[in-house]
């Protein structure tokens, strides 16, 4: 038999979880409803608003789904282990080496590096997997919005990387 008192925490959990939901769909939502003012195409390739129509739409429908499932009683997965602050601090840090080497490497070869540190170095993964991984993320990621998208990215400022195309 429980108590009233215990009844009140998990009460006031579900209070809060609905008004984390209610505030991440109002969010989505509003994005949402901006990037459609914004435009969505253009004769160029995607518009201003079309990657925040994206991320709103999917803010909304993770929103929604998460609503879904604890009304479903779907149970939450394990509690995840402590964050280790020197993983966090070197991301961050190489997310900022990157944003400013981007102007002089270009984008190629900046997010190969990137990805190859994290891959190869940070997470130990086969130099196989890591190379693969990292030319398709830099490279293929390259060429999907230049040539798909029509979006410029950052091309290298350093002459000899220019040169080559990079």
């Amino acid at each position: 038999m429980t108590s009233v008192t215990e009844n009140r925490p998990v009460s006031k959990v579900r209070r809060s979880v609905l008004a984390g939901q209610g505030a991440l769909a109002a969010v989505g939502g509003y994005v949402l409803a901006e990037s459609f003012r914004l435009g969505l195409w253009n004769e160029l390739g995607p518009g201003p608003g079309f990657f925040p129509c994206v991320l709103g739409g999917g803010l909304v429908l993770l929103s929604l789904l998460w609503f879904f499932q604890e009304r479903a009683g779907v149970q939450p997965a394990p509690a995840p282990e402590a964050a280790d602050r020197s993983q966090v601090r070197a991301v961050v840090l190489s997310l900022l080496i990157l944003a400013a080497a981007l102007p002089f490497i270009g984008f190629q070869v900046g997010v190969f590096v990137f990805l190859m540190y994290h891959l190869r170095l940070r997470a130990r993964t086969s130099w196989i997997k890591s190379l693969v991984i990292a030319l398709c993320g830099s490279v293929g990621v390259y060429y999907l919005f230049t040539l798909g998208l029509n979006v410029s990215l950052p091309e290298a400022g350093i002459v000899p990387l220019s040169l080559i195309g990079l």
